[in-house]
């Protein structure tokens, strides 16, 4: 194969091109907006897809590639870190049936450089961190973004200690979801509850605070079916440290898996919590991140306000409850279907394939989609609130002003006979809707 090399003018003229696909090579943390390198400005060229260099090693990369829309009749210019990085992907391209390829190795020296070449970042992508920027954290360093002098990271779980005194990031405690949500309700524990919980975690509201959780297998996986439920459970964590005060709260992006991947060290020690005495501000400061049912009924029946149901569509239709201990199956009236993912212990639709947060501009494409769209309040819920976190936590990274999460949920909903529900596919799609109480 003849590598044809682009030069910053000729990218110029393609990025705005529809039949042009410009492919991002280098990390998703570095395409979200983390300066890796040597690169002036933090970032990625306006417009271009995400697919790292670290995922060619996945026996499906060509159908990770399709499902991102990059298509054997478009042109595609590939960019890196170093030529070495985007002749290998251009190359896999090539066998894979692309014809027109070529790369671009001046993003670094003449990308960044050029303020006035159009970039795009994550707009809180320092909430969202790599295992390199929590491993020099831990070991003591300094990194970007971070000009505190006390955190504490956070390994998430479900009912599992296992999960974590089987292994786990050095220095790192550990926080049952439980500690922040009652299960009676599946809501955010009480005002007085969460100071209590987050003060015995050694966790005040100045405190930098950096989760993650293991994918499970399903055999061992928090005590759900599915393999996301621990980081999914960090997310969960993280919105309820929003509401309550934390002022910096990131998510290890990838969880434990991304650790794994660096080949960094791996303990089992049973680390101590340290308490501290108090968290210093009242509980809730940001009360706007959750809604409750009185406030969800109302965005109902608003103009400028959207319920976002992110369950899976045979819980939306009503064919499945998704959960052993709800009855009812079906949605709320006038909820807006979010496409998550299959059942109720998966977000896939959300995810990059190394469970890493899938990129901005595929989330907000399917959110467009539905008419989910930035301009309005939306909150998002699904059976218990967990799923519901994370899309919630997906559009907050993304910038969008007034996002929240509806606590409750299908579970407090569909708990009160007086509340109407739905099952079938909605009116406009040809088919019957049935309405019940």
């Amino acid at each position: 194969m003849i590598i044809i090399k682009k030069t910053t003018e000729e990218v110029v003229q393609l990025v705005d091109n529809k039949n042009v696909k410009v492919i991002d090579v280098r990390p998703v943390d570095a395409y979200n907006g983390w300066e890796c390198k040597d690169e002036i400005r933090g970032g990625h060229i306006k417009g271009a897809k995400s697919l790292p260099l670290k995922w060619t090693k996945y026996m499906d990369w060509i159908e990770i590639v399709r499902s991102k829309e990059i298509l054997p009749d478009q042109e595609i210019v590939v960019y890196g870190y170093s030529s070495g990085e985007s002749e290998k992907v251009a190359k896999m391209f090539a066998k894979a049936g692309y014809e027109n390829v070529s790369v671009y190795n001046l993003f670094v020296d003449e990308w960044t450089a050029d303020a006035d070449l159009p970039m795009e970042h994550l707009a809180r992508y320092k909430n969202l961190v790599s295992a390199k920027w929590l491993n020099k954290l831990i070991s003591g360093g300094k990194p970007d973004e971070y000009d505190n002098d006390k955190y504490v990271v956070v390994h998430s779980h479900y009912r599992n200690r296992n999960a974590y005194l089987s292994g786990h990031i050095p220095g790192a405690i550990d926080m049952d979801t439980l500690a922040l949500e009652a299960p009676e309700t599946w809501n955010r524990r009480s005002p007085e509850e969460l100071k209590s919980a987050l003060e015995q975690h050694g966790i005040s509201h100045d405190t930098t605070v950096v989760l993650y959780g293991k994918y499970m297998s399903p055999d061992n996986a928090d005590g759900f079916p599915g393999s996301a439920a621990g980081h999914i459970g960090a997310i969960r964590n993280a919105m309820i440290m929003l509401y309550a005060g934390v002022k910096d709260v990131r998510i290890l992006n990838g969880g434990f898996q991304s650790w794994k991947d660096e080949g960094f060290e791996i303990t089992t020690d049973d680390v101590k919590k340290k308490a501290v005495a108090n968290f210093g501000i009242d509980i809730p400061a940001h009360p706007e991140i959750i809604v409750d049912i009185e406030e969800a009924k109302e965005m109902l029946k608003a103009e400028d306000a959207d319920l976002v149901c992110v369950r899976s569509w045979p819980e939306y239709i009503g064919e499945v409850s998704g959960y052993n201990y709800i009855e009812k199956k079906g949605r709320i009236p006038g909820a807006i279907f979010g496409n998550c993912g299959t059942d109720a212990y998966h977000m896939e639709n959300y995810r990059n394939v190394d469970h890493t947060v899938r990129e901005a501009q595929e989330v907000a494409a399917i959110w467009e989609e539905a008419n989910i769209t930035p301009d309005k309040h939306l909150a998002f819920y699904c059976g218990t609130g967990w799923r519901g976190s994370e899309a919630f936590f997906n559009a907050w990274l993304m910038g969008w002003p007034e996002v929240s999460v509806f606590d409750g949920g299908w579970f407090e909903w569909s708990n009160d006979p007086d509340n109407l529900f739905e099952t079938g596919i909605p009116a406009g799609d040809n088919s019957v809707l049935m309405s019940y109480r």
